[in-house]
């Protein structure tokens, strides 16, 4: 199944809710996931997913209501404990838990997002935008008549990475190393790579930052990190755990949200160059479409939380210490909210989309994200007249990411 292609509504309540297993990422791509969602939403809302092999059972909210009542109750649903499934069904949990800034709860998380705010200075905002517009362009005209190639590893890939790299100050010459390491940490391109690995590539990444934030203190520059190493909240001083920890975050987030995007955005547009027309004649508002896009694809599809307290939710008892996992693919598939949902609708109008978050743990690089999206949906409208798909898109497997890992495709 691919992204542009919904399940049957016909046929969704023959769905065998207990032969889908949401820790398992092989489940996204052998289910007809549209289906699945829509059963869920229409007769299992609150969800008790039972034990896996994976960890622990947990509950799933599926309807977008429940979901955004989750995001803006944190005194509820504690995010300190872990925001993903995998991490929150592994006995020692996540290794950033408590620290990073979309795993921190009240008191430390707003003082530590206003401090991370200030960081991002209007200097900083500026150089990354200016340097994004230019890149996007060369990246894409270099392909345009050039047969086909992979738009996932020579064009989306290069983007996030780059600006993520560029807010953080990071060299030029480790980002390709960057790159392979934050696709690993949270996803696989098959099926062969287990929990483990990813768990060794994550701590690979912690490593790194920690000495990047020594390189900085000895030689600070206008970037992010350099900011952070020199931060204060309340008079004290960020520890070197938490500004390691931010900034293996700030990777993380930065890299996956956005790309995954724009892969699905070429996806849609090559199967639907109507959609694309309709964009290069003006036809509709680019800002627009690129919140359609982050609603369309939703590659972060679930967040995780952990009960903070017995909670009854569609007259079932969710109890403290459960995890909850709110899963934004569904929310944003909701009938009960948006219009014909499973339809690509360009100019989609409201479209309060739960795909970078909401709440007090709004995604903080949401400008970034959108940019990028921006700069490729400007570039394709100035240079390309058509995008041809020439293979089948390439799956993803990850039960936190949804989206594809190779897309081939042909641009003139």
């Amino acid at each position: 199944m691919t992204l542009t292609e919904p399940g049957a509504a016909a046929g969704s309540g023959d769905i065998d809710l207990a032969g889908v297993d949401l820790s398992d990422p092989r489940t996204f791509w052998s289910h007809d996931m549209d289906a699945v969602w829509r059963r869920l939403r229409d007769e299992h809302p609150v969800h008790r997913h039972p034990d896996t092999p994976q960890g622990r059972g947990f509950w799933v909210l599926s309807r977008y209501d429940d979901v955004m009542a989750m995001y803006k109750d944190s005194r509820t649903f504690l995010s300190a404990p872990g925001n993903m499934l995998e991490s929150l069904q592994k006995p020692q949990g996540d290794p950033a838990a408590g620290e990073v800034l979309f795993m921190a709860d009240a008191p430390d998380h707003q003082p530590l997002r206003a401090i991370l705010m200030k960081s991002f200075t209007p200097a900083i905002r500026q150089f990354v935008v200016e340097r994004l517009a230019a890149r996007v362009e060369k990246l894409i005209t270099d392909r345009i008549g050039t047969g086909s190639f992979d738009f996932a590893s020579e064009v989306a890939e290069e983007i996030p990475i780059w600006v993520i790299c560029d807010l953080l100050g990071f060299p030029e010459e480790d980002r390709p190393r960057l790159l392979e390491l934050s696709r690993s940490a949270l996803s696989a391109d098959s099926t062969d790579q287990t929990p483990e690995e990813r768990w060794v590539i994550r701590n690979e990444l912690l490593v790194y930052c920690s000495q990047m934030l020594d390189e900085k203190r000895d030689d600070p520059c206008d970037d992010l990190l350099s900011r952070m190493a020199f931060a204060e909240v309340d008079g004290e001083p960020l520890t070197d755990q938490q500004i390691i920890l931010n900034c293996y975050g700030f990777l993380l987030a930065g890299d996956h949200t956005s790309r995954l995007a724009m892969i699905g955005a070429m996806e849609q547009f090559g199967r639907r160059p109507d959609h694309l027309a309709r964009l290069k004649d003006g036809a509709v508002d680019p800002g627009a479409v690129v919140e359609e896009v982050i609603r369309w694809t939703t590659p972060v599809q679930h967040v995780g939380r952990t009960a903070a307290a017995d909670v009854e939710l569609h007259g079932r008892r969710i109890r403290r210490g459960d995890i909850v996992t709110a899963w934004n693919i569904s929310a944003n598939r909701d009938e009960r909210v948006f219009a014909d949902p499973d339809t690509f609708i360009p100019d989609r109008s409201p479209n309060k989309h739960v795909g970078l978050g909401n709440g007090p743990h709004f995604c903080l690089g949401a400008f970034l994200g959108r940019a990028e999206i921006g700069a490729v949906l400007s570039t394709l409208c100035k240079n390309v007249t058509e995008i041809e798909i020439t293979g089948a898109p390439k799956p993803m497997y990850s039960t936190f990411l949804r989206g594809y890992s190779g897309l081939e495709l042909a641009l003139r």
